[in-house]
């Protein structure tokens, strides 16, 4: 008995040492500027970003936020603002978590390029190599809405990995896309788009995307997909780990990404932020409830559903940690966790000129982002080749290679006035810039 209580209390100091161990070491992934002139930022200039989300906040354009600012791996901005929770009155934190949806998309499509890197498929390769139901894909001629039947014609081509990453696939969403006979051709086949508490499978959710026809004949046309989620159900198939269990292992893990969940444990749904919409009164907040999707995603449910393409939630200095590693060439923590080719192909190559000519639009599609052009740049975007993209739920990031920087931006609203608070944001933080 007494070896048993002397294992058992070395097994709980070894555990209380290593969780210490990781929370300082969480704390320090991120260090504060020593100053703001070490950065090439004016503090003054900084200190106004706050009045900015005030009167956001006192407009009722927004009901808070956490902002997040970071040039070269140091901390140059983070304050939470608002109430998270309108009820009681809880206000935002910067450790809250929140609901990312599409920005989960860059995550998966990074996850895919490690294993990219193994040999494990090529991007031009047919995703019907590994998912047969893909093989003989038709695509939409007519929808007659009276009663949602169609005719097809045979897809002349097969959807490849690479239109997967770029959304050009022929695939389409469902209700979340603009093409409603879609919504009623997606409900009739049982296909789940977004947040679910049911029991959906990954590979029966799929199968069931393969059944219905394509929008478009694939690599002829840009159209917002669940690609990424077919490319998360292939890095199960490639890998041959749950989809979940990959990502942690082999991102979350070594970037120190401590929050970053499709299901958050029960200790810590508390730190979920609220889906909130403007209140029916037309003052303040309240919750939004959600109609074709569960909004307590992802705090309680069957908790089977991996999405790749807007499953994930986390903090902002998660997403932070995953956007330096790509500023850093595919390094974090002395682990080289992508090269700096894989991480040039989901940051700077443009994977679709011949539908983005660079020279004709203000971005291009990498594997992973929009990433703004010279033409971008000049209409005022941003600098040329800085990645970006967002959520569903109102959420925003943009990473900057020329000047090192990131900037995350959460919120968790449904059809918010806004005020157009992440290009406001963007605006604060580069009017605050010395170099």
């Amino acid at each position: 008995m007494k070896k048993v209580l002397i294992s058992l209390w070395v097994v709980f100091v070894f555990i209380e040492v290593t969780y210490a161990q990781s929370s300082v070491q969480y704390s320090q992934l991120f260090p504060k500027a020593s100053s703001f002139a070490e950065i090439g930022f004016n503090e003054a200039k900084l200190q106004r970003i706050d009045a900015g989300f005030e009167d956001l906040i006192s407009k009722v354009q927004i009901p808070g936020a956490v902002a997040l600012v970071i040039r070269d791996g140091k901390v140059v901005y983070e304050k939470a603002f608002g109430i998270a929770d309108p009820k009681t009155n809880r206000p935002y934190k910067v450790d809250d978590i929140f609901r990312i949806a599409s920005m989960s998309k860059a995550i998966t499509s990074a996850a895919a390029m490690i294993l990219y890197e193994q040999g494990k498929f090529n991007l031009d390769d047919p995703i019907s190599k590994w998912i047969p139901a893909f093989k003989n894909m038709t695509v939409l001629s007519s929808y007659n809405p009276k009663d949602t039947t169609y005719t097809t014609v045979p897809a002349t081509k097969q959807i490849t990995v690479r239109q997967l990453f770029t959304h050009t696939s022929g695939l389409s969403y469902g209700r979340i896309s603009g093409d409603i006979r879609f919504h009623a051709i997606s409900a009739k086949a049982g296909i789940t788009e977004l947040y679910t508490t049911d029991k959906v499978l990954l590979a029966d959710n799929i199968n069931k995307l393969a059944s219905i026809p394509l929008v478009s004949q694939p690599g002829e046309k840009y159209n917002y997909a669940l690609g990424l989620d077919v490319l998360g159900y292939l890095i199960e198939i490639w890998s041959g780990q749950q989809f979940d269990v990959f990502l942690n292992e082999n991102l979350f893990k070594p970037l120190g990404m401590k929050d970053a969940y499709f299901y958050l444990p029960s200790e810590k749904i508390n730190r979920l932020v609220p889906v909130l919409k403007p209140s029916a009164s037309g003052k303040g907040w309240e919750k939004y409830e959600g109609t074709y999707y569960d909004a307590d995603y992802p705090a309680k449910g069957a908790k089977t559903w991996f999405s790749g393409g807007a499953g994930l939630s986390c903090t902002a200095r998660d997403y932070a940690l995953f956007l330096q590693m790509l500023l850093n060439n595919g390094k974090a923590n002395d682990k080289q966790i992508l090269s700096p080719y894989a991480v040039f192909l989901l940051t700077a190559a443009n994977q679709t000129p011949d539908i983005t000519p660079t020279e004709k639009s203000e971005q291009f599609n990498s594997l992973g982002f929009g990433v703004v052009t010279a033409l971008g740049e000049e209409k005022g975007n941003g600098f040329k080749g800085r990645f970006s993209w967002g959520g569903y739920f109102n959420t925003n990031y943009w990473a900057d290679p020329k000047t090192g920087t990131i900037m995350v931006l959460l919120k968790q609203t449904r059809f918010a006035p806004d005020g157009g608070s992440s290009n406001l944001f963007t605006r604060w933080i580069t009017a605050a810039m010395e170099k």
